[in-house]
């Protein structure tokens, strides 16, 4: 396990030797991001660091869990001396504090209605060598399971000619998540892992690509479940851990309902117990 420490924070060599002056806003963020790890205490596990190429364009694709997981992410990216450029939902770009940032640190925007531009920012962004961070399901898994993916990482894979690193982050959904309010904690565990980059194969498809990266983000999260070192302190706190592995978090089924009533402007908050119990029984049975 690994907790930031103040020697971190202000390490000359963080970022390598010879640092781009045009990164100087995200590197603030970075040891911005550290003195909270720090605060905090989190106990990192991470994992495949190596797998980051030190040099080149690549895509991490990774499940998403919590509001804090591209935090997480770029912090397995560090011991390479890479910036993540993370793509974003145009809105985050729009806000009054969190825009300039983003925009600073040359995340990339995406706006759902007319994705061909962020598409071809990213490809561009690829090809000079960046690393992009995608979560390919497009929006917070509430039931802690890993969705259907979005085809645009594998596409962009294939027009860049650059692997597809699948990820996994677990544990941030105990800090802050969609629907559940945000609990700062000291000592909580959060999991990294980078798994093996998967290359485009000569005349390979995006479909078998993108079939590709799901099965292998679905064994990195249950590979982190797994050694996952924290438990439910009881009953109550199972909210964190999704159905199939005993928790209360909402069945994908029941997740899709409650995203289904947030698209259309309802206010969402996920259902106590009982209530998410007869959710589940008016739904289909497959």
């Amino acid at each position: 396990m690994y907790t930031a420490s103040w020697g971190d924070v202000v390490r000359r060599d963080l970022f390598g030797d010879r640092p781009d002056r045009r990164d100087r806003p995200y590197r603030f963020v970075i040891r911005f991001a550290l003195i909270v790890f720090r605060l905090f205490r989190f106990r990192f596990d991470v994992r495949g660091q190596e797998h980051v190429p030190a040099t080149g364009g690549a895509i991490i694709c990774s499940n998403h869990v919590s509001f804090l997981d591209f935090t997480f992410l770029g912090l397995a990216a560090l011991p390479q001396h890479r910036l993540v450029r993370f793509m974003a939902k145009a809105s985050v770009f729009g806000h009054w504090f969190s825009g300039p940032f983003m925009r600073a640190m040359q995340h990339i925007p995406v706006d759902r209605s007319a994705g061909t531009a962020a598409f071809e920012a990213a490809v561009t962004s690829l090809k000079d060598g960046h690393v992009i961070g995608v979560f390919p399901e497009a929006t917070i898994s509430s039931s802690f399971v890993v969705k259907q993916l979005k085809a645009g990482a594998a596409r962009m894979a294939v027009d860049a000619g650059v692997p597809i690193l699948p990820a996994a982050v677990w544990g941030g959904q105990r800090i802050a998540t969609k629907r559940q309010k945000v609990r700062f904690r000291r000592n909580v565990p959060v999991t990294v892992i980078i798994g093996e980059p998967l290359v485009p194969e000569p005349g390979e498809k995006v479909q078998a690509l993108l079939r590709r990266t799901k099965a292998a983000i679905e064994a990195l999260v249950e590979e982190a479940q797994r050694t996952y070192p924290d438990q439910p302190a009881g009953d109550d706190d199972r909210w964190w851990l999704p159905a199939h592995l005993g928790g209360t978090a909402p069945t994908p089924e029941v997740a899709a309902v409650l995203d289904d009533r947030n698209a259309a402007g309802h206010k969402v908050v996920v259902p106590k117990t009982g209530r998410l119990a007869r959710l589940r029984a008016r739904l289909p049975r497959r």
